[in-house]
């Protein structure tokens, strides 16, 4: 059940990140004018894009779980503060709140590794 339940956590927080990659895929126009709206270089969305997608698929594999969970938690961490700091919103307040729990999330994958059924645990067993 432990393996189990590690991966699930691994798919639960990777998913977000690799549909957000995804999603910016399709709407690149409009996320590069929302980035340039809140003051961040728009030429930095294929960066954004690179980092969800790939980040998403190896947080979900197991693969380099603790040094990519250490840049997405940054990343995420970063952009609570860029584009979820208006707190007197009550969905920005959440929103800045997610960003603060997937962090957390990130900070424990990057203490305690990919676990089981991952890369990671493959190549550390070999």
């Amino acid at each position: 059940m432990e393996k189990i339940s590690q991966f699930v956590a691994r798919l639960f927080l990777g998913q977000i990140f690799l549909l957000a990659g995804i999603s910016k895929i399709d709407s690149y126009a409009g996320t590069q004018g929302y980035m340039e709206a809140m003051g961040v270089p728009g030429t930095l969305l294929p960066l954004v894009i690179a980092l969800e997608v790939g980040g998403g698929l190896a947080i979900i594999v197991g693969w380099q779980t603790r040094l990519t969970s250490i840049a997405l938690a940054a990343f995420t961490l970063a952009a609570a503060f860029i584009f979820h700091k208006n707190l007197a919103d009550q969905t920005q307040m959440i929103m800045f709140m997610k960003n603060i729990a997937i962090t957390g999330g990130f900070i424990l994958l990057a203490v305690h590794g990919a676990g089981g059924y991952s890369l990671d645990n493959r190549r550390a067993r070999s």
